[in-house]
């Protein structure tokens, strides 16, 4: 009988203690033991894969869907929102039944199969098909942030890295073929800026068509020469990866590194020749004549859920003030101090600021030690000199005490950190 022996080795011991360090330092900031000690998120056996949002994950979903829809105005994007459940004729068109059907929830309504939605591109083409289009309106930039549904097999769930319901980010760009490459320039620069303020590096991978595909070679070797010479042409560097491209398309997936030197595939964008034909999109071009689109899918995230997992660990949930889900705790010492501090958080939150009270009958160290514990970016202390004074006395997290100062001070340090997203 055979079996199977896994090992690794290392040809010094210095590097086999950097490893154990790693390992060390990668179960110190494992995304699912912080979040729930940070009131994040956390999973329930009632459903299995499918995340449950708590109080203060909900305040870190939402900021950086904020931060998304901020980016996406900027860069040009419509946002849209598509149904959740659609026919299965949609999905038999589209080429997923026949490719992805396995992964599918499916149901019956009115005697005909539905299917919940796996991705979001066929209701993007949809949208588009509501109306005739000019070539004047192209490159047309859908953004979606659409909540998909995927069987992911049980062996294969991961924390927030595999889940079987997560929030796409998604973009879906319909242009004519003389646009591609300018296209994904602009979308190379846009992802540029999301991961540079995150600090999160990047390479970049060119997926090549797999064996099971649609369209014709010619069309995928146009669609891979146009994603290779524009990513070459702002001066980037790709690796191929072959047979991994997408079945309707080849697709450029950028791969981010964290703070340990760990590599997540996160951003693609997609080139789809095959989707616009099938459903008979067009538009009128220069010449007075029907054409068909070409597609762009895209994402940044990847994933609401597995990007936030990722950050979760690569600032081992000490997130940027901006993102942190609590950023200020104020701590009386004495209840002689408890109503000078509720009126310093009512300043806080008419700013904008989110703030908690620590009202608690305990000592002062002890509240500072479990804020720090927390992860929450600055704590002001409150005693009978700060309260005479009318100023707050500042800790970092980090546990720096950056003394008493005017909340006006503070509240200007702390607005200018939040405003430039400060990492």
């Amino acid at each position: 009988m055979l079996t199977r022996i896994n090992g690794i080795a290392f040809r010094t011991q210095q590097e086999l203690e950097e490893y154990e360090k790693l390992l060390e330092e990668a179960k110190r900031r494992d995304h699912r033991v912080l979040g729930r000690e940070l009131g994040l998120f956390t999973f329930r056996d009632e459903a299995p894969g499918f995340p449950f949002y708590l109080p203060n994950g909900m305040v870190l979903q939402n900021t950086l869907i904020n931060y998304w829809r901020e980016v996406h105005k900027k860069w040009d994007y419509l946002e849209i929102s598509t149904p959740q459940i659609m026919k299965r004729t949609l999905w038999e068109t589209s080429g997923h039944w026949d490719h992805y059907k396995d992964n599918m929830y499916t149901t019956v309504i009115d005697d005909e199969d539905f299917a919940i939605k796996p991705m979001n591109c066929p209701g993007s083409i949809l949208v588009y098909d509501t109306e005739p289009h000019s070539y004047k309106e192209l490159p047309l930039r859908y953004g979606e942030l659409g909540r998909v549904h995927r069987h992911e097999l049980s062996g294969a769930l991961h924390g927030m890295f595999r889940v079987r319901c997560f929030t796409q980010d998604d973009a879906h760009i319909l242009l004519a073929k003389d646009q591609i490459k300018d296209e994904v320039i602009r979308i190379a620069k846009l992802f540029d800026e999301v991961y540079g303020l995150f600090g999160l590096p990047y390479t970049i991978e060119l997926s090549t068509m797999p064996e099971d595909h649609i369209g014709s070679r010619e069309d995928w070797e146009k669609a891979e020469n146009a994603l290779a010479d524009a990513i070459t042409s702002i001066g980037k560097e790709y690796i191929v990866n072959p047979g991994d491209g997408a079945f309707y398309g080849p697709k450029l997936d950028f791969h981010i590194q964290d703070s340990l030197g760990r590599t997540w595939q996160c951003g693609t964008i997609q080139l789809d020749y095959q989707l616009p034909g099938r459903f008979d999109l067009e538009y009128t071009g220069a010449d007075g004549e029907k054409h068909c689109p070409v597609m762009i899918h895209r994402v940044v995230f990847g994933s609401v859920e597995r990007f936030i997992g990722i950050i979760t660990e690569h600032f081992a949930g000490a997130f940027p003030t901006w993102l942190a889900p609590v950023q200020v705790k104020v701590m009386p010492i004495t209840d002689r101090t408890a109503e000078y501090s509720k009126e310093i958080k009512a300043k806080l939150e008419a700013a904008g600021i989110r703030t908690e009270l620590d009202l608690r009958n305990e000592k002062i160290g002890y509240k500072i030690r479990e804020a720090q514990m927390k992860k929450i970016p600055y704590m002001l202390v409150i005693g009978d000199k700060e309260a005479e004074a009318g100023t707050v006395a500042v800790r970092t997290r980090t546990g720096v005490d950056l003394g008493a100062m005017p909340l006006a001070e503070f509240l200007a340090k702390i607005g200018e950190e939040i405003g430039k997203k400060t990492v």
